[in-house]
């Protein structure tokens, strides 16, 4: 497989996947081979009680970044024997009412994301009082233990701007522009900061209206117009960075186009150098391992992260990763 340039360290267990029999070598072949015919029929791999396990995101709708994230988990409940149920909401108040109805169903354990996590806060300590377990995922990492998650699943926001301002440096780049979507999204507030701590050139935020690709694409290109020196634009979701090529292409710029996460045009663009590089935090990663945390949690009480989250992030990729990244990109796992 080609390069994937790991920046920072990545905290996964890997005997997450292994079964809980057979500790020879041909046992453990056995094993594997039942678990690949249990997915193959739709099967649980296990046959613990079947638990019901509750996601709910900050997500809007249709973002595809979430649907790799809701893949992942699904994958894990199936085989875990985990019943998942999943619901989002880009409305903070909304997502904790959501939290809300999930602790009302008494399900058994409950994976959320932190974005905005003071309009989090109440509903995820309601879980606690019932007894539910929690995991945050993605977004909240700061937040997570002071709110009483069992761990945090995700990227580090703050180190993953680190590493982009890094590799800004390495590629020369002078003046970037930080595309900001979503106002009060603390990550992504700390993704700029991330970015402004390590880099050494001048870095400025641009907000935009992160519902209307329309609305962002004019705001960055008359922005690139105004100030022909910005030579980086650094957007922080990868359906944002296609309308920053568009917005390029439509001021004149030469500013190269980076971005935060990965999907299949995002690759693409790696691959025909309309991209400079890509940050992948591995939302697959981020929903099957929450999944299978708790499903470990509520079998064998086994927690990962020893008060840290666990990280899945972050990945800088470039060019020399865009073919082999193809492939997991159409099946909508990377």
């Amino acid at each position: 497989m080609a390069r994937f340039r790991t920046w920072a360290g990545i905290a996964l267990a890997g005997a997450l996947t292994l079964s809980l029999a057979g500790c020879s070598s041909a046992g453990g072949k056995r094993a594997e081979d039942a678990r690949r015919a249990a997915a193959a029929g739709g099967r649980a791999a296990v046959d613990t009680p079947r638990w019901t396990f509750a996601m709910i995101t900050h997500s809007g709708d249709g973002d595809t970044f979430w649907d790799i994230v809701q893949s992942g988990a699904e994958q894990a409940a199936l085989k875990d024997n985990v019943n998942f149920l999943y619901s989002h909401d880009d409305e903070a108040q909304q997502q904790a009412q959501l939290v809300d109805a999930a602790v009302d169903k008494k399900v058994d354990g409950i994976i959320v994301t932190l974005a905005k996590p003071d309009a989090l806060e109440a509903a995820v300590a309601r879980a606690g009082k019932a007894g539910i377990p929690v995991i945050t995922v993605n977004s909240g990492s700061g937040e997570s233990a002071r709110f009483g998650a069992l761990t945090h699943v995700g990227q580090d926001e703050t180190v993953a701007g680190e590493a982009v301002g890094e590799e800004l440096n390495r590629r020369g780049r002078e003046r970037a522009l930080c595309v900001l979507h979503e106002q009060g999204n603390v990550g992504h507030e700390q993704r700029c900061d991330g970015v402004e701590k390590t880099f050494d050139g001048t870095l400025q935020r641009l907000y935009v209206n992160g519902t209307s690709m329309p609305d962002v694409q004019s705001a960055l290109e008359a922005k690139l117009q105004a100030d022909r020196l910005v030579d980086a634009v650094v957007t922080l979701g990868a359906p944002y960075a296609d309308t920053a090529v568009k917005a390029r292409q439509g001021a004149g710029s030469e500013a190269e186009i980076d971005t935060f996460d990965l999907n299949a045009k995002v690759a693409a663009g790696l691959e025909d150098g309309s991209l400079g590089f890509a940050v992948d935090q591995q939302p697959y990663l981020q929903g099957y391992e929450a999944v299978d945390l708790l499903w470990l949690y509520k079998y064998n009480a086994d927690v990962l992260g020893g008060g840290r989250p666990v990280l899945t992030g972050p990945q800088i990729l470039t060019k020399d990763d865009a073919a082999a990244l193809a492939a997991y990109t159409k099946r909508g796992t990377r």
